[in-house]
């Protein structure tokens, strides 16, 4: 990636919502170059949209769950995966795993942990004999949190590479 594009981006993930004219000063390029490099991080795959990190709490959630699951490797299991995940309002992040016998992880939203209960027994029903093991860690989005996800990291992470 070139050096000016990799500026950009970074500029984009520490707040997409500047103009690209802000992006343009703070990179030492023109607004149009900006405006070009941004459609083209969106048509390459790059960039995947433009979105906000809101306050979790703030919105009513008390709850995020990690869960870790053993299951058995099947194609038809992973296809119900997917489309149960995909159709999950409350699941942000899905995926395989490996580590501590572990090869799911799903990170979940809840409003309290009557919410919660019930949709990590709606997803080991839908797994049936299939789930093996869970592992579950809830996070009190009320509690002491030192570093609340931002994309700021990943672009100071970015700039090392």
């Amino acid at each position: 990636m070139k050096r000016t594009m990799r500026k950009i981006l970074v500029e984009m993930l520490r707040d997409s919502k500047r103009s690209d004219r802000e992006i343009a000063k703070l990179v030492g390029v023109s607004q149009p170059t900006v405006t070009r490099t941004r459609s083209k991080l969106v048509k390459e795959g790059m960039i995947k949209e433009f979105t906000v990190i809101p306050n979790l709490s703030e919105m009513g959630f008390e709850i995020m769950a990690i869960n870790c699951f053993r299951s058995r490797v099947r194609k038809e299991l992973a296809d119900k995966a997917e489309e149960v995940t995909m159709n999950s309002p409350n699941i942000l992040f899905s995926a395989r795993c490996q580590g501590g016998g572990k090869n799911g992880l799903i990170i979940s939203l809840h409003k309290n942990y009557t919410d919660y209960s019930r949709f990590i027994s709606s997803i080991i029903a839908e797994g049936g004999d299939d789930i093996e093991e869970n592992e579950t860690y809830l996070i009190s989005l009320n509690d002491f949190i030192p570093k609340p996800f931002s994309f700021e990291g990943i672009a100071k992470l970015f700039e090392t590479l």
